[in-house]
């Protein structure tokens, strides 16, 4: 139902916060809401920094550059696209880029907005914002040791079934690929 002024009758109120830890990666905190029929209750609620993350495809647009990685969170090793946290006042373009050379050792061409999303928004808010590149240079070995098993170009049409056998599973990657997939030209 619409009130007069055009918003929604289904606006929770939020009462109050309480911060539970605060660091430079996390905000927890317990928020006191009050839904439309009255209904009052606690949830928790979870701050990140934005994250910025690329999708770098070959010259030929037919493979993008992925690493092999352990998620020690939920015990799996999966395929994901680089990137990282937004260090405070830098471009998200350029974190993208900066974590795709520390990463993988390969530079991106060019830096082109993809799209952003919020991976899980009924309790978390964790800008994700993806970007393109069509192209890169090898500039040696992955500054960062400690990110990837591996680092390879994998076919693009191999995505789906990396994604049904559990290869792909991260939100980001998820939604970049899929939108590589979707709109690309190539």
């Amino acid at each position: 139902m619409t009130t007069d002024d055009g918003t929604e009758s289904t606006l929770w109120k939020i009462h109050g916060e309480r911060v539970v830890d605060d660091t430079r990666r996390l905000q927890l905190s317990i928020a006191s809401v009050e839904l439309p029929d009255g209904v009052q209750f606690e949830q928790y609620v979870l701050r990140m920094p934005k994250a910025a993350m690329m999708v770098v495809l070959n010259e030929a647009e037919d493979h993008v550059l992925m690493m092999w990685r352990h998620r020690f969170i939920i015990n799996r090793w999966v395929w994901e696209l680089p990137g990282g946290y937004v260090d405070p006042n830098e471009d998200p373009a350029i974190t993208a880029a900066r974590e795709v050379e520390e990463e993988t050792g390969w530079r991106p061409r060019n830096v082109s907005p993809l799209v952003s999303l919020q991976p899980s928004v009924g309790t978390t808010d964790a800008e994700n914002l993806l970007f393109v590149s069509q192209g890169a240079d090898h500039i040696g070995d992955p500054e960062d040791i400690n990110e990837a098993q591996r680092v390879e170009w994998i076919a693009l049409d191999s995505v789906h079934q990396r994604i049904s056998v559990g290869e792909i599973v991260g939100a980001a990657s998820l939604v970049g690929l899929l939108h590589v997939l979707a709109y690309r030209t190539a």
